[in-house]
């Protein structure tokens, strides 16, 4: 019986499932066919991982069915999804940091291939098949986001699933890892496998899925056939606009340098390599009104130099400066009150307290300063006046201030932070993914906000993996490969492609557009979308 004939690897029907001032899936239906790609695409809050966590048993629906090659079943943990050969691989990863890969990837499934030699082989066989590049005795807490995300991917691989749902699994990867990615689903498709697959990048979508369904407002709005629509099209069911561009055309650079970095050096030691040297010399200056763009695949240096930057690491060399003043040795706080603004890379990790209410997570980084306080005392009243004014402007949609912030949509919680950090009015901003695991509108409102500040005289350091992103918002582009800066390029010119080149160490020093022969003359280029490139250029993480 062929794939057409047989029924749905999997099928929702009838899904609801309600939240304390929320209904996040109302009447959701969804038939997933066996051997194919299924994406699922909706703007934050719309519901897709709270469905997602649905179908791998991690919550129960309220009402509704759900059945597995044909098979109604209930789904009271993970446990049961598992075994039922569903694996999910989550926006926010589920990895213990003081584990190896190998005792991450075993956890709760000794019973398969034991917990040494036998494990050890199987991790190397999945990541040599797939392309991964997992060590299996590096620890979790030594790697980089990308390879966290390929180490969860293969936990769902090693356990056995025929049904693998990615959540967002292009967020941490160049438009060439991107291809990779795809083409290793391509794969797993060929084998019998089935994917679902989560994303906000509609030009990804289009361009890997089989079949597209469309959640808007917590149900099912749409079921359509990729070659049938447009990214335009896509994005009007999703949010009923057109998409935003990041396009910034108006040059607002100064004179004056705000932050100024000279010979940076700093290393790190660890059981598997010894002392390695993870910013090495980096030297780099960001005026008044300019966005320095910083590119480079993740886990060359760019969350060292955040924690450099911000004060939670010092460097072994070099020197620091903000607004002339040498802030090298300042402590963390000194540098928040002295006007560093920080929108980290991993909200969950460094930017939120997920079991605390909305205001407390409004002072976060900021005790010391108004309205959160007077200079002595906690101001909770200010505190919570103020948060009730984020919520308004930075539309951050919620019940209200007192909910948790784990409660929120990867989106909202998104908003949540950058209205905290600019409401500060920064001198100096660090935005590291400002925009990840966010939907159309919220990031048009995001890159306003920065656009803002920057013609106020804000610097910003943006650090994306989102090429279209950083190529339309910055001012000057930087790439980062093995800590040291290596190239710069000119963001009016040079392409997404061509920063991915260099970005893999392919190329170094000034990018030039290459253009093409006269006999082959150039397509035009779209104007950067906020869904991404039609190959992906990966970025996000979202929605509850």
């Amino acid at each position: 019986m062929n794939a057409s004939s047989s029924p749905p690897a999997v099928e929702l029907a009838g899904i609801t499932k309600r939240f304390p001032g929320v209904i996040a899936n109302h009447d959701i239906h969804l038939a997933v066919r066996k051997g194919t790609v299924h994406a699922i695409v909706g703007e934050n809050g719309a519901g897709k991982s709270t469905l997602m966590k649905i179908l791998y048993g991690m919550q129960r629906p309220d009402e509704g069915t759900i059945a597995v090659d044909g098979e109604q079943v209930a789904l009271h943990s993970p446990a049961d999804a598992i075994d039922r050969g569903i694996g999910m691989v989550h926006q926010h990863f589920m990895l213990a940091d003081n584990l190896t890969v190998l005792e991450n990837t075993v956890l709760g499934s000794e019973h398969l291939y034991g917990i040494g030699g036998r494990a050890r082989a199987r991790i190397r066989e999945i990541s040599e098949a797939y392309g991964l590049g997992v060590r299996p005795d590096a620890l979790v807490e030594d790697l980089g986001v990308a390879d966290r995300q390929r180490v969860e991917i293969l936990k769902v691989l090693f356990r056995g699933a025929r049904t693998l749902i990615l959540d967002e699994p292009t967020a941490v990867l160049v438009p060439q890892e991107v291809d990779a990615l795809f083409a290793n689903l391509r794969e797993l498709k060929a084998e019998g496998l089935t994917v679902i697959f989560i994303s906000h990048k509609l030009g990804e979508v289009l361009s890997v899925a089989d079949e597209i369904t469309v959640i808007r407002r917590g149900t099912t709005v749409a079921s359509v056939d990729p070659g049938d629509v447009t990214t335009k099209q896509l994005a009007e069911l999703m949010v009923g606009s057109e998409l935003p561009s990041p396009e910034t055309r108006e040059s607002t650079v100064g004179d004056t340098p705000m932050l100024t970095v000279s010979g940076l050096t700093l290393h790190t030691r660890d059981a598997e390599h010894g002392q390695r040297t993870v910013l090495d010399d980096v030297s780099l200056t960001i005026r008044e009104g300019e966005v320095l763009g910083l590119a480079g695949v993740e886990g060359n240096g760019q969350t060292e130099l955040i924690d450099a930057l911000i004060g939670t690491r010092h460097a072994d060399a070099g020197t620091i400066s903000l607004g002339g003043e040498d802030i090298t040795r300042w402590a963390t706080r000194r540098r928040r009150e002295g006007g560093v603004g920080y929108i980290p890379e991993d909200r969950h990790r460094h930017g939120l307290l997920l079991d605390a209410p909305l205001w407390e997570n409004r002072v976060l980084g900021h005790v010391t300063e108004k309205p959160n306080s007077n200079g002595f005392l906690l101001t909770p009243k200010a505190a919570r006046a103020d948060t009730e004014r984020i919520v308004e402007s930075y539309d951050v949609r919620t019940p209200g201030i007192d909910v948790t912030a784990g409660s929120l949509s990867g989106g909202n919680q998104q908003k949540l932070i950058v209205g905290r950090e600019m409401s500060h009015h920064p001198r100096f901003l660090i935005a590291a993914h400002p925009t990840r695991g966010v939907d159309v509108g919220a990031q048009a409102q995001i890159w306003d906000q920065i656009r803002a500040a920057r013609r106020e005289g804000l610097a910003v350091l943006l650090i994306s993996a989102d090429l279209d992103e950083l190529i339309g918002l910055s001012d000057t582009l930087r790439v980062m490969y093995r800590g040291r800066l290596v190239a710069d390029a000119d963001p009016a010119t040079i392409t997404p492609e061509e920063l991915g080149t260099a970005m893999t160490g392919a190329a170094s020093g000034h990018l030039e557009h290459e253009s093409p022969s006269p006999a082959e003359p150039a397509a035009p280029r779209e104007e950067p979308r906020a869904a991404g490139p039609e190959a992906g250029d990966g970025r996000e993480e979202n929605d509850a």
